[in-house]
């Protein structure tokens, strides 16, 4: 595959792909976003409990 067809048959996927908007109907961004920031905080959580000798 040449450079070429290569690219033209991504923009055909990027052109068709975005008719349907990227996202799904199930995916609440609250819950989403809440989610990684609940998961972060556990991370962060466990990290300091490693880190008690400083």
């Amino acid at each position: 595959m040449s450079f070429h067809s290569t690219a033209a048959q991504l923009v055909t996927l990027a052109a068709e792909g975005g008719e349907h908007g990227g996202n799904h109907e199930s995916l609440n961004p609250l819950v989403v976003g809440g989610g990684a920031f609940v998961a972060l905080l556990l991370l962060l959580w466990i990290t300091t409990r490693f880190n008690r000798d400083r």
